[in-house]
């Protein structure tokens, strides 16, 4: 297995539909399904980074952290905002519209938005 992130989620098949709609802007698609987990990856090939969205193990509710937050790459800043349109649109919430973060540097492009479960996304591109 490659390197990877959980997000925890309530609601599998709600979030399975997040994350559907606002990664495939990115080429992103689904490369694992199991009850109640989903991966995802680039191309959904497997190889490289993946993204795993599921139920806690331990049976407990699903709780996102202060000050976690997972980061994508976007090819363009097309992209950005094409990722941030269908998070909002997916039942994501807002956290910062698509603009300019110069704090980061001249050419960082970013959004911010939350998955139907809290867990704090970014999409971003820095040409």
């Amino acid at each position: 297995m490659s390197t990877y992130v959980t997000l925890g989620t309530t609601d599998p098949a709600r979030t399975n539909r997040f994350y559907d709609a606002v990664l495939n802007t990115i080429g992103w698609q689904m490369h694992a399904d199991y009850p109640d987990w989903r991966a995802y990856s680039e191309n959904g090939t497997g190889n490289g980074f993946a993204l795993w969205i599921g139920k806690p193990f331990n049976g407990e509710a699903a709780t996102f952290g202060n000050g976690t937050m997972v980061g994508l790459v976007a090819k363009s800043r097309d992209e950005v905002d094409a990722f941030y349109n269908a998070a909002l649109a997916s039942g994501g919430s807002d956290e910062g519209a698509p603009g300019p973060r110069l704090h980061y540097g001249p050419n960082w492009y970013a959004a911010y938005m939350r998955d139907p479960s809290g867990n704090k996304l970014a999409v971003y591109h820095n040409s």
